[in-house]
């Protein structure tokens, strides 16, 4: 059995030493990939079988410890390296990266839950555009999430009643959208408690119908007065301010304010495809802000009773800032990865002596009858 237990353990350290290899090489692989956070393995001992377990001294006798063997080790944690990255500029006034912690909050342009935001993806890479459809997204298609401005034009108040409260930006989470690049009317869907109202942007009007409880509402938007934005005048701010540019006038319109997350645990994030995260168990519950912290600082004691971003958690402060025209560089370390390399390899390379001497010792006890 001792023997039979050695290889096993021999084996157990092989194949703790291959994953964490696999750790480093793609570590490696994503050097150059933007916002890419890097895996840190640690081991964990296997199982312990006691042949005799301890005992305490008497008035003759000392005690005696307790006599155990291991059988190897595995893979502890695969943990990722959360801190803020070296950022990198691009001069590209859509790309951002963020200064501090917090990622930036991206999903499909359905909407989502208020009461389930684990729906949508949390990612660092900023990397933004305008599609033909008019939505903020990313690289990957996703669209990115924030609050619209509900007070953006030269007239004043918002032409309506949204039931929203201040007089910049609003506590809707919703799919960041720039106004239609040609007059017309749209037709199509909401989420429940958006009451009918007003401009939200400036020479939008818009005539609704909601039904108390109602989970879709009915909306028809007239784009009267931004007719002539240019899409390829897109900036954002250091406080997640989307900016674009009338191309008839060439006044600035501040379209809305980019939604950012935090979670308790960072290195708790579940990694899924691409450079995304969701926050599972172990990650916290996640709270929301701007970068700027306009939420937690202006409007944070102003959210309309009964509205369903009264049940969000609001990050307090001021929170990470943006930096415009960057983005964050990958996380990996060509040296510490090297080493790491070379430290694995050689615990790979002990494990398979472990298994061969313990080959060649049954070897020797089958050949005990000849």
């Amino acid at each position: 059995m001792a023997l039979t237990g050695a290889m096993g353990a021999g084996i157990s350290g092989l194949k703790a030493h291959m994953d964490a290899l696999t750790v480093v090489g793609n570590n490696v692989a994503n050097v150059n990939t933007w916002g890419y956070k890097p895996g840190r393995v640690t081991f964990k001992e296997s199982i312990y079988s006691t042949q005799a377990a301890g005992s305490d001294g008497t008035d003759i006798v000392g005690g005696t410890n307790p006599r155990q063997t291991g059988y190897g080790c595995s893979i502890g944690t695969i943990d990722l390296d959360m801190s803020s990255m070296n950022v990198e500029s691009t001069g590209y006034g859509a790309d951002v990266a963020i200064e501090g912690d917090g990622f930036f909050l991206v999903g499909d342009k359905t909407g989502v839950a208020l009461d389930n935001l684990n729906s949508l993806l949390l990612t660092r890479v900023g990397q933004f555009r305008i599609d033909n459809n008019g939505y903020l997204t990313d690289n990957y298609g996703n669209i990115v999430y924030g609050f619209v401005t509900c007070n953006v034009g030269d007239d004043g108040n918002p032409a309506g009643n949204s039931g929203l409260k201040g007089d910049a930006i609003s506590t809707q989470l919703v799919p960041i959208r720039l106004p239609l690049a040609a007059k017309g009317t749209e037709t199509g869907t909401g989420m429940d408690g958006v009451k009918a109202g007003d401009a939200i942007y400036p020479g939008l009007t818009e005539d609704a119908t909601t039904t108390e409880n109602d989970k879709v509402n009915t909306y028809e938007d007239t784009y009267a007065g931004y007719e002539c934005i240019t899409y390829n005048s897109l900036s954002i701010g250091a406080d997640g301010k989307v900016v674009c540019v009338n191309d008839k006038t060439g006044d600035p319109v501040t379209i809305g304010y980019i939604a950012m997350a935090t979670v308790p645990n960072p290195a708790g994030l579940t990694h899924t495809e691409g450079p995304y995260y969701k926050a599972m168990e172990g990650a916290g519950k996640m709270s929301i802000n701007t970068a700027g912290g306009a939420l937690s600082g202006q409007y944070l004691n102003n959210i309309p009773a009964g509205d369903q971003t009264a049940s969000l958690d609001y990050m307090l402060g001021k929170g990470a800032d943006l930096l415009s025209g960057f983005l964050e560089q990958s996380g990996t370390d060509l040296a510490t990865e090297f080493a790491n390399m070379i430290v694995y390899q050689r615990g790979y390379q002990a494990n398979t002596r472990i298994v061969t001497v313990t080959d060649t010792m049954l070897e020797e006890l089958v050949n005990m009858k000849r």
